[in-house]
């Protein structure tokens, strides 16, 4: 079984700075001021930056010039997945196959990279004080089968497991690139204590992706998913839903994003 590397930096709102501001696109910089809410404006420069300091370094390119796009699938809009806009090539000359999410919720910030594979990180903020309306956001998000064995589960326990599940359809749906076109209750994975798996994929995903997932925990209290499509061998064809799995797991390596943001802001 070989492992698929994924490499991922944590932040947080605190780390919000006025410097941080320089590496702005101006698509970026006009979304950031036309944010009334200073929490989610705050939230989108830490994304934006840690994300771009990320990229230049990968790329040996300052962190303002990494070539970016923004396009929503619904609307055309400039906030769907942040891409790399042209394929940029390493100091070798080679394409360098590189793709990234992004991903906040509360108070903390993660970007997610990968090479030769599209990737989809989501995270959601949890622990005491954090407060789901499970009953409501269950009945949008899961299956029939998920939705019956969430509602046997102990009261106590169906707000974390939720949370599981709910990473885990975000970070597929994040790394197809799809946002929430998609119902999410056509896209059925794994139970929450159970290794992370797509069971059943929506009809426009027939044959489906190549497709790995991996849990995570943020700062032990945070439930996160990283998802990868990864990119089929040239010649291959894709999988069906009868065939096996890839065997492939993900190899994530985790970094301080509040450390990266700090150098550069000072």
């Amino acid at each position: 079984m070989t492992g698929h590397p994924v490499q991922v930096w944590w932040a947080r709102l605190d780390d919000a700075r006025p410097a941080l501001l320089t590496l702005l696109d101006p698509v970026e910089r006009a979304r950031y001021e036309s944010t009334p809410d200073p929490a989610t404006r705050g939230r989108f420069l830490v994304g934006c930056a840690l994300g771009r300091l990320v990229l230049g370094r990968l790329l040996d390119l300052p962190a303002a010039d990494v070539p970016l796009r923004r396009v929503c699938p619904r609307c055309g809009g400039p906030h769907g997945k942040p891409r790399l806009r042209t394929p940029p090539t390493g100091l070798s000359g080679e394409p360098q196959a590189l793709d990234f999410s992004v991903t906040h919720s509360g108070r903390l910030v993660g970007v997610a990279v990968c090479r030769d594979g599209e990737v989809g990180l989501d995270v959601e903020e949890s622990g005491p004080g954090t407060v789901v309306d499970v009953d409501s956001a269950a009945r949008v998000a899961l299956s029939a089968a998920e939705l019956a064995a969430l509602r046997a589960r102990p009261a106590g326990e169906r707000q974390s497991a939720f949370l599981r599940t709910w990473t885990r359809k975000e970070a597929v749906l994040k790394a197809l690139g799809t946002g929430l076109t998609v119902p999410l209750r056509e896209l059925e994975v794994s139970p929450p204590d159970r290794p992370p798996a797509v069971l059943t994929w929506p009809t426009p995903f027939q044959p489906h992706p190549r497709m790995s997932l991996a849990d995570l925990l943020v700062e032990n209290t945070h439930p996160a998913a990283v998802a990868v499509a990864l990119r089929a061998p040239s010649g291959s064809r894709p999988k069906d839903a009868d065939t096996e799995e890839d065997g492939v797991v993900i190899d994530v390596a985790a970094h301080d994003g509040t450390r990266t943001l700090a150098t550069y802001a000072g």
